[in-house]
């Protein structure tokens, strides 16, 4: 039953109260900072860049106190998708299709074709998927729904008065969306053991157990939609019984107050980012 257990291998959407610097910084400096660090993760495609980005998500991982063991847990679930995909992209990689100079060919035998092009493209891809998620998770595991819901808010908010943007309808939507993860998760987890209560067979004694597991998964996504809109009929019918206005004239009881640690640590990740984009990698 180890194998069923879903919830707990999901990062995305929890929060873990541990008193640590990240989750006393401003929820605005947070997710600039997080942005700017995404957009290092997305422009970064060296060994040495992955590999000094892999070195800061473990140095805040070990600031936000919250043990590593439980946010790598996360990647449980994907990796045997993330395994297929570095096969497929080491052994069935086109350099000729993306334009790329100087591969050296390792394999070539029927369909396959393997370079140390496809072993990079494989390696950074794998490295940038755990770095993006370290870095999802540690957003919402220091970061209470209200802190996050008023950092967009705030962060948008110039275009809500200049262009009507819906700034705090798309902050809670956001936000809801981030916190409902664990609860997908719960629910999927509680449909597959009713599923193997009843005598179904996930393939977990079988050679071809992913894709086993893949085909008995399909009877299980219409009762976990169903099971979503009516959790969205339920928040939109308890929103509308308590009130909810949203828009531009709406109060905020909770006041964001920065401090200068949080423009330090902001800056400190700005220049990480930029540096990590602009130095140049041997490698």
């Amino acid at each position: 039953m180890e194998n069923l257990e879903l919830r707990r291998h999901v990062t995305i959407g929890q929060y873990v109260s541990t008193s640590s610097p990240l989750h006393h910084m401003d929820p605005r400096f947070k997710l600039v900072a997080f942005v700017a660090l995404v957009l290092a993760v997305t422009f970064t495609d060296s060994y040495l860049g992955n590999a000094a980005l892999l070195a800061l998500m473990g140095g805040l991982i070990v600031l936000s106190r919250v043990p590593a063991r439980y946010v790598l847990g996360g990647l449980r679930p994907a990796l045997p998708i993330l395994l297929l995909l570095a096969a497929l992209q080491i052994l069935l990689y086109a350099p000729d299709f993306t334009g790329e100079e100087g591969c050296t060919t390792l394999v070539r035998a029927w369909f396959v074709h393997s370079t140390t092009c496809s072993v990079k493209l494989a390696v950074v891809s794998a490295a940038r998927f755990v770095e993006l998620l370290v870095l999802t998770s540690l957003l919402t595991l220091t970061t209470t729904t209200t802190g996050l819901t008023h950092g967009v808010e705030h962060l948008l908010a110039p275009l809500q008065r200049r262009l009507g943007f819906p700034a705090h309808e798309l902050a809670l939507t956001l936000t809801i969306t981030l916190r409902f993860v664990p609860t997908f998760a719960e629910e999927l987890e509680r449909l597959i053991k009713a599923q193997v209560s009843r005598g179904a067979d996930l393939g977990g004694h079988s050679r071809l157990r992913a894709v086993r597991r893949a085909q008995a998964l399909l009877p299980v996504l219409v009762p976990l939609l169903l099971g979503a809109l009516r959790r969205a009929e339920m928040l939109t019918v308890a929103m509308q019984a308590r009130g909810y206005v949203g828009g531009r004239g709406r109060t905020r009881f909770v006041q964001l107050h920065s401090t200068p640690r949080d423009a330090v640590a902001l800056c400190l990740a700005l220049l990480a980012a930029v540096a990590i984009v602009v130095l140049p990698w041997p490698w």
